[in-house]
């Protein structure tokens, strides 16, 4: 039974096929490239710039336009902008996959739950589902940020994460579970009924080993793409919440109240760098994500004849 592979569509040398289908997206490659970017900008934002986010302030230099000295113009605040976007996409992008990974573990486990074990489980984890996809995404973090929920987790967990940005995860990551519970539960509804299942569990595998040894491997592939793609999603709705003041507070670099900033001080409109530098940055990070997760897409789909 050890020999049985987890699906008749994984196999290593697929690997190679793959690579060749998203190399060859003009797209994909686009995605990838800014992705790294992206990732080389967060990790070396303290490097990349002289400036400290938090107390770098020169009144004297407030509201100045793009130059030499500052290539995205200051804020409010006299602080460099490019400064606060480099630090405010590590932040969005901790924010993000963070939120995508809460999703995507806790959508997953109940997603295979109600998809192999099916009755009641899948009845109640249905009604759940049901529940969380009735409201607008955004709506329905903006309530759980509300509540903020940080105040209910041990202390010791807020000294690590700023507690500001741990409500964010935890209110964008719970929009998340529904979305992966139906993509796993109808990916294991599928695969239940496939024939290398109903082998391994002629041999008498136990249900635990035919989930996470057989069926799960064989849904990695659109559970990766999907979560690629949520992160651009949750990037969105981190930056919504920021805007709307339930995000990171000041001085903690983040898009979304960089923005907000901009607007609730008035001068959005006759300083628009300071609106324009945080938003091109959201919608680069955006964009970065749907097209890999789009190249994902279509190198991981076995029809690809591209």
């Amino acid at each position: 039974m050890e020999s049985l592979q987890a699906s008749p569509d994984i196999q290593p040398s697929s690997f190679r096929k793959v690579s060749q289908r998203f190399l060859r997206s003009i797209s994909a490659r686009v995605g990838l490239v800014l992705t790294v970017v992206l990732v080389v900008l967060a990790v070396l934002a303290p490097i990349l710039s002289p400036f400290d986010p938090a107390t770098a302030r020169n009144f004297a230099e407030r509201l100045q336009p793009p130059s030499l000295n500052h290539w995205f113009g200051t804020d409010g605040l006299g602080r460099d902008i490019l400064t606060l976007v480099w630090h405010g996409i590590r932040i969005s992008l901790l924010v993000s996959l963070v939120s995508v990974s809460l999703g995507l573990l806790i959508g997953t486990l109940l997603g295979l739950v109600a998809g192999y074990f099916r009755g009641w489980l899948e009845t109640g984890i249905g009604w759940l589902t049901d529940i969380l996809l009735s409201f607008p995404s955004i709506l329905l973090a903006i309530a759980i940020a509300s509540i903020e929920i940080r105040r209910l987790l041990p202390p010791f967990v807020t000294s690590i994460v700023n507690p500001d940005l741990l409500n964010v995860m935890i209110a964008v990551g719970v929009v998340q579970i529904p979305i992966f519970i139906r993509l796993t539960r109808s990916m294991v509804l599928s695969l239940r009924e496939q024939a290398f299942v109903q082998t391994v569990r002629a041999f008498g595998a136990r249900s635990g080993r035919i989930i996470f040894r057989h069926i799960l491997p064989a849904s990695l592939a659109p559970l990766v793409v999907q979560a690629t793609l949520s992160i651009g999603t949750a990037t969105l709705e981190a930056a919504g919440l920021g805007f709307l003041g339930l995000g990171a507070k000041p001085p903690t670099p983040e898009l979304g109240t960089m923005l907000s900033d901009s607007f609730t001080n008035g001068y959005a409109l006759s300083r628009p760098w300071t609106v324009l530098m945080p938003g091109l940055t959201i919608t680069l990070i955006v964009l970065a994500f749907n097209l890999l997760g789009d190249g994902l897409r279509d190198s991981l789909d076995p029809r690809a004849n591209r």
